[in-house]
């Protein structure tokens, strides 16, 4: 069993930054990708950034040159700096993390969601 706890949503202006963490535990063979994903009220799920274990990343094309997406593999934890925050980002975040456990079967797990609201 996996556990993702996320932090450090809240109220921002245009403009402002925040930044997100989600903190994995769970007796696992080993964490694989990890990202975040987004829903805004009325809209589907979508990607906003994802990392590989090896460091290597992937964003939304309108998170692109905003957001950086980072993670400590000693702690299990990645990290979304969240840069020119707009309106449009605003929505629930989620954080999302794929995972071999000890059979060696790939399994993802998601965290409950943090909420980022972008107003003046």
């Amino acid at each position: 069993q996996v556990q993702l706890v996320e932090s450090g949503g809240g109220l921002v202006q245009p403009g402002g930054s925040l930044r997100l963490s989600c903190a994995a535990s769970g007796s696992i063979f080993r964490f694989n990708d990890m990202g975040w994903y987004r829903q805004a009220p009325g809209k589907q799920r979508e990607l906003v950034a994802v990392i590989t274990r090896g460091g290597n990343t992937n964003y939304a094309d309108s998170v692109k040159g905003r957001f950086t997406i980072s993670r400590d593999n000693a702690k299990n934890t990645v990290y979304l700096q969240m840069n020119s925050l707009k309106p449009e980002d605003t929505a629930v975040y989620y954080c999302k993390t794929d995972y071999l456990d000890y059979g060696f079967r790939k399994e993802d797990s998601w965290g409950q969601g943090t909420q980022v609201t972008v107003s003046s």
